[in-house]
């Protein structure tokens, strides 16, 4: 019997949605919080206008020890790890491979079990997720979760966050941590 086959995004789902906010904060010396992040767009946050360009030149640049030093999701360790003999993990990201060393490195430390890791710097995962016949798909962003279980007819659970609170479809399941994420996976594979 095959195990089921799980698509898990990193950044906001494994990790914390607020790890890269303390590196935003210093750079640009601003105070946002997570509850300030109202559309995916770190910069709908800003309290003043910033140049589109310059800032996502400076986080391409930053982006290998801003993730490097990404704060996990409380409870996804325990969780992943648990699932690990039951399913198969497979971590699709929107990050570029250009951070992949970084990543594996990242899933190493912190003792993160994976079954694949796939980069693929865009957030189109759809092709990806169908690629590798996924059978439910984790998620923070609301479009991509939207998308994923219109197009592939799968269950998307997606975490809560005050950037993802437009209305989703009914297999789009809304959770707000891993112990409500791992409860509803139970009940259903």
């Amino acid at each position: 019997m095959t195990k089921p086959r799980f698509g898990i995004d990193i950044d906001g789902t494994v990790t914390c949605p607020a790890t890269l906010i303390p590196h935003i904060n210093k750079e640009y010396k601003v105070n946002i919080t997570l509850d300030d992040v109202i559309e995916y767009d770190f910069l709908s946050a800003f309290p003043y206008p910033i140049d589109r360009n310059q800032f996502n030149h400076w986080f391409k640049e930053n982006e290998p020890s801003m993730y490097a030093a990404s704060e996990l999701a409380s409870n996804a360790k325990s969780i992943l790890t648990d699932w690990q003999n039951r399913y198969e993990l497979y971590y699709i990201s929107a990050r570029g491979m250009n951070v992949m060393d970084v990543t594996q490195n990242w899933f190493l430390q912190q003792g993160i079990p994976y079954d694949h890791i796939e980069l693929i710097g865009s957030h189109d995962k759809i092709s990806v997720a169908k690629k590798h016949e996924v059978q439910a798909f984790f998620e923070d962003k609301h479009d991509n979760a939207v998308m994923i279980a219109e197009e592939l007819n799968i269950p998307v659970v997606l975490f809560n966050t005050p950037y993802n609170q437009l209305p989703v479809p009914t297999n789009v399941v809304r959770v707000n941590n891993w112990l409500e994420a791992n409860d509803w996976i139970l009940k259903k594979f």
